[in-house]
């Protein structure tokens, strides 16, 4: 079946996905101590956060975006400091509205994680240090927490002061 044809009454069309792009919109490393860094005297901290948006760009596309910022630091000074945003554009098919902002939410980052993960990993070994190997991601229990989140924001606005 062809993109432009439609599938027959009753006949459910499988979910698909296409990732049309992928491209870095924002990459930044900050090293500001080196080359004192470069040589710690302990184990530094890490905060990793991790967040996913999404916008759509066309019929059934959307850009799916994966921001990643790592932060490395001791208690004298800051190790590193580095963000990558890194999107897709995907096009789905077949994915009832309904699922459609799961989807797209848990699917998509999933698709581009290991492509950023490995962009971080080149970039902070660039920097000097030992490359960052994020541990895999559950998108959809990241997914879960942020509905959850969002359900507790929108409960506290509409308690009154």
């Amino acid at each position: 079946m062809s993109e432009n044809q439609e599938a027959p009454k009753g006949e459910q069309v499988a979910p698909g996905m296409n990732i049309l792009a992928q491209y870095i919109k924002d990459l930044s490393f900050e090293n500001p101590n080196a080359p004192k860094s470069l040589q710690p005297g302990e184990q530094p901290k890490l905060d990793i956060n991790v967040n996913v948006g999404a916008n759509p760009v066309g019929e059934d596309q959307f850009e799916v975006t994966l921001t990643l910022t790592a932060k490395a630091n001791t208690p004298e000074q800051v190790m590193f400091a580095a963000e990558l945003v890194y999107s897709g554009v995907f096009k789905i098919t077949g994915v009832p509205k309904e699922h459609m902002h799961p989807f797209i939410l848990i699917e998509c980052p999933r698709m581009l994680f290991p492509f950023a993960r490995n962009i971080l990993a080149d970039t902070t070994r660039n920097g000097g240090f030992p490359p960052l190997m994020l541990d895999p991601i559950d998108f959809a229990a990241l997914y879960r927490q942020n509905l959850a989140k969002q359900a507790e924001a929108e409960k506290q606005a509409q308690q009154p002061n």
